[in-house]
C-alpha cells in the first residue's frame, strides 16, 4: 500500500546538475544531504529532514525527456512545494533574479507562486492562505 511520496527524481544533463542543485538550495532553501541507503548518484535535496528531490545525471545517449518533449510518453508539468512565508520567499526569489507569477484565489483559499528552474522545469510553491 502506498503511504506517501518519498521523492521526485529529476534527470538532467551533467553540466546542469550543479546549477540545479544551487537553485534548489540557494533560491528555494532546500538542504543538500546524503544519499539514502540505496545506491544512487547525483544530489539529494531535503525539506524538513525528508528527501524530496533527487537530481540525477542524464546519459548523453539518452534522449531528452522534459516538460516540452513531444517524444516523452508522459511528463510532469511541475513540482509543487509547500512554503511557509510568501513575503520572505518573494524577497528571496527577487534577490536571485528569479521571476515568478503569483496567484491568490480567495474562493479556494490558495496562494501560489509559479516559476521555472534553470532547466525549464515548472516549480510551484503553495502557501497557507492568509487574509
Amino acid at each position: 500500500m502506498i503511504t506517501g511520496l518519498h521523492h521526485i527524481n529529476l534527470r538532467a544533463p551533467g553540466d546542469l546538475l550543479a546549477r540545479l542543485r544551487d537553485f534548489y538550495r540557494d533560491v528555494l532553501g532546500l538542504d543538500v544531504g546524503p544519499r539514502p541507503a540505496f545506491n544512487s548518484r547525483g544530489y539529494w535535496l531535503y525539506a524538513g529532514g525528508h528527501p524530496v528531490l533527487h537530481l540525477s545525471e542524464q546519459s548523453p545517449q539518452e534522449p531528452p525527456r522534459g516538460p516540452f518533449d513531444p517524444a516523452a510518453a508522459s511528463t510532469f508539468d511541475h513540482t509543487a512545494f509547500a512554503g511557509s512565508d510568501p513575503v520572505a520567499t518573494a524577497a528571496r526569489l527577487a534577490l536571485h533574479g528569479v521571476s515568478f507569477r503569483e496567484s491568490r484565489a480567495e474562493a479556494t483559499r490558495q496562494h501560489q507562486f509559479f516559476l521555472q528552474d534553470p532547466a525549464g522545469n515548472g516549480v510551484e510553491i503553495n502557501f497557507p492562505f492568509e487574509g
